[in-house]
């Protein structure tokens, strides 16, 4: 699944191809996603791309009339073709510009999104969500104090989108285990000094993440639509059973919230 690293290298990638071209056309093959593609998209022909930006998991495509906002879901992925280069079958949008490039999102299990935000509103979606870790407004202070009282395990907790945007199962079990941290520990019983250290792990993994995608998903023009997401050395998700690379424990592997945590019971306390 895409990714806060993932959304933001697309959103590097597709900028310099987007930014200030006009739309001269949209196909929407597939209207039928997790949500259904807005009607103002349709409408986005002879439009200008005045800005993108990225919020959390969403990529934000400004117009002079309002915002077009992608979400990939589970995946979803945007890719710069030619004209002449025919449609997959799960080719569901294209965005044809002026420069003869076409924008186009491709999603097997449908679970992205296409919507539209108008000037000076913001979608419920947007709206409800946390801090981005990677910004100075977030702290180790109001991590902190957020979570006192909490029994909810502190790796559901850093997972929460209200908590703070964009730190997926990968990089929650990443953040973790360099922080030494035990994902089933209860988010109340973390001291202030962890959070910080935790706080500074989370923005080290995805910085360094998003810095291997500059080098796995940089090819946006002509690729098969299939990048490698996370290709990066990681140390515990999807090793569980296998010797840990700091301490040779054999990684546990266990469930929380329906998804894989991965942790090694001698660094993680």
């Amino acid at each position: 699944m895409p990714e806060l690293p993932e959304v933001e290298t697309t959103l590097r990638g597709i900028e310099p191809y987007l930014l200030n071209q006009t739309i001269q056309g949209v196909v929407v093959r597939q209207p039928r996603l997790r949500w259904p593609v807005a009607e103002e998209v349709s409408a986005l022909a002879g439009q200008r791309v005045t800005g993108l930006s990225r919020r959390g998991k969403y990529l934000l495509v400004q117009f002079a009339t309002g915002t077009a906002v992608w979400h990939l879901g589970m995946s979803g992925s945007l890719r710069l073709v030619k004209e002449e280069e025919d449609p997959r079958i799960h080719d569901h949008i294209d965005w044809v510009l002026e420069s003869g490039w076409i924008l186009r999102y491709h999603d097997p299990r449908r679970f992205g999104a296409l919507l539209w935000q108008p000037p000076g509103e913001q979608l419920s979606q947007i709206a409800s969500l946390g801090p981005e870790p990677l910004l100075a407004g977030l702290s180790a202070e109001s991590l902190y104090q957020r979570s006192r009282g909490k029994k909810q395990a502190i790796k559901l907790f850093i997972m929460d989108n209200h908590t703070m945007v964009g730190v997926g199962n990968i990089y929650a079990n990443e953040s973790l285990f360099m922080a030494g941290i035990r994902p089933t520990t209860a988010a109340g019983k973390i001291s202030k000094p962890r959070f910080a250290r935790l706080l500074a792990c989370i923005r080290q993994v995805l910085a360094q993440a998003i810095e291997q995608g500059g080098t796995t998903l940089r090819d946006f023009v002509n690729s098969d639509g299939n990048p490698g997401y996370f290709a990066q050395q990681l140390q515990v998700y999807g090793r569980g059973g296998k010797p840990c690379r700091v301490c040779e424990a054999v990684l546990y592997e266990i469930r929380q919230g329906q998804r894989a945590t991965v942790y090694c019971p001698t660094c993680q306390k």
